[in-house]
């Protein structure tokens, strides 16, 4: 046989070894890699409210990370529910995600005749941060404090409106915490979310509303309204001026989290993807500043089991409050 006959032979059985290992391995090669295509982040509510923001903060932060984009979708309604249905009736494949707020933890209560269960439907991948709520008040109103806000709101059963993001969500929420704290009574006035609530109570058209540190704090700055108290048991580190509501005479506290859910039938494997994506970005210092800036008290990095342990407690705590 001639040596190129022999190389000829060699590079045969090369390829024929190569193509049976190919085969042998291929069912445990991936099929593809996550993500394939864009990921749509359906956020709940109008844009430009504190959830809005801190998803588009985030996804800004994850760009570098992903090797997809991550495109942020406002899909306001019932509270949340809306973009919840969205997300569960979508594919459970990693490639539709929402990024709700502690509000989710209350739709099975407060939204009537739900057209799914938000809670099994959906899974919590990752935890994001927890802030307060800030309770503004309109310029036009005459209080200068939280005590004087309720005495005048005492002093007028039913005259003063609040606004709130209806259906459950966490303006509505704190709402009901305050009026059950109080004995006040108030109009509640709903919105798609906590931006064009703003919108009215810089006009002085609502009294009060409820809002996530994250652009509660803004409002005030920009003083379009009066930061009266925050929801804390604390006063917020980069906000020190603004009193706790216990300080003001409200015996209640909340804080208010923001988290990434998936379908439940999701792959195990894409949520630690997506999860471990995530914290990724909440190790980056000038996105924990950032958020730190907005008022958000706590930044949060918990893995996949962690955070299903996070939402589980949360659901049990504020179902059990609000059917009282």
């Amino acid at each position: 046989m001639s040596p190129k006959a022999g190389t000829k032979g060699g590079k045969m059985r090369l390829r024929w070894v190569l193509s049976v290992l190919m085969l042998l391995l291929a069912p445990f090669a991936p099929a593809s890699a996550y993500p394939e295509r864009p990921i749509r982040v359906i956020v709940p509510y109008a844009a430009g409210g504190a959830t809005d923001v801190v998803a588009r903060v985030l996804a800004e932060a994850m760009a570098p990370i992903l090797p997809q984009p991550l495109v942020i979708e406002n899909r306001g309604g019932a509270g949340g529910m809306v973009g919840a249905e969205v997300v569960a009736r979508a594919p459970a494949d990693g490639h539709t995600v929402l990024f709700n707020n502690t509000g989710h933890a209350a739709l099975r209560v407060l939204v009537p005749n739900p057209p799914i269960d938000p809670i099994t439907s959906l899974q919590a991948i990752a935890v994001v941060a927890e802030s307060p709520i800030v309770m503004l008040v309109a310029n036009n109103v005459p209080a200068n404090n939280l005590r004087e806000f309720t005495a005048l709101a005492q002093a007028r059963p039913g005259q003063l409106d609040y606004g709130s993001s209806g259906g459950g969500g966490i303006l509505q929420m704190a709402a009901l915490l305050y009026l059950k704290a109080t004995g006040v009574q108030l109009n509640e006035v709903p919105y798609r979310g906590g931006a064009p609530a703003t919108l009215d109570l810089a006009a002085g058209r609502i009294a009060m509303m409820f809002d996530a540190g994250l652009t509660g704090f803004q409002t005030a700055r920009g003083n379009q309204a009066r930061a009266f108290a925050v929801t804390t048991a604390h006063r917020n580190a980069a906000n020190p001026d603004v009193p706790t509501w216990r300080e003001g005479g409200v015996d209640a506290e909340m804080s208010v989290w923001q988290a990434v859910f998936v379908p439940s039938a999701t792959p195990r494997d894409r949520r630690e993807i997506l999860n471990a994506a995530i914290n990724r970005a909440l190790g980056q210092e000038a996105l924990r500043k950032r958020l730190g800036d907005l008022g958000a008290d706590r930044i949060l990095s918990l893995n996949v089991a962690e955070s299903e342990t996070y939402l589980a407690a949360e659901v049990t705590r504020w179902e059990a409050l609000l059917k009282r």
